[in-house]
């Protein structure tokens, strides 16, 4: 009775400490044209952690630091260009959902056409391949042999 009460006990814990760390955080703005565009923002920037959500969905810690800062940097009236920039500078082109086409991000706008591209040619040639298969037919000698050995094989 003790052990299912310290379980119980302890399951009651865990879901209680799991509801504070899904706490979700309030942005209050004095504008509701920079809470829009706060929305805006926080859905075209890309949470380094989980890479493939915004930081309005991530409920990862970095995305909720990133979001203060976009908080701080919409009440404080930046533009668009100075805020998508400021996040550039310090992590890197890859937190903008849609990245400017540069020397440095070709392999992210163009590798999928590129691998795309190798995979259709090394298919047309496997295909090509197996349409170009000939039967290779024996001599008069390979047949003798081979006839020989099934006959050695049948005596035996």
């Amino acid at each position: 009775m003790k052990l299912i009460k310290q379980l119980i006990s302890g399951l009651i814990l865990i879901s209680w400490t799991m509801t504070l760390y899904a706490a979700i955080y309030a942005f209050e703005f004095d504008d509701p044209r920079k809470e829009q565009r706060f929305k805006q923002l926080s859905e075209e920037l890309r949470c380094l952690v989980c890479q493939n959500q915004n930081l309005a969905d991530s409920g990862a810690g970095l995305a909720l630091d990133l979001r203060k800062e976009l908080h701080r940097m919409v009440s404080a009236d930046a533009s668009d260009d100075e805020i998508k920039n400021f996040m550039v500078s310090r992590y890197g082109d890859f937190v903008l959902y849609d990245p400017p086409v540069k020397a440095t991000t070709y392999l992210l706008w163009f590798g999928p056409f590129v691998l795309g591209l190798f995979a259709i040619i090394i298919l047309m040639r496997i295909i090509r391949n197996q349409g170009s298969e000939t039967t290779q037919t024996l001599s008069t000698d390979e047949q003798q042999r081979a006839q020989q050995l099934l006959a050695d094989k049948k005596d035996n």
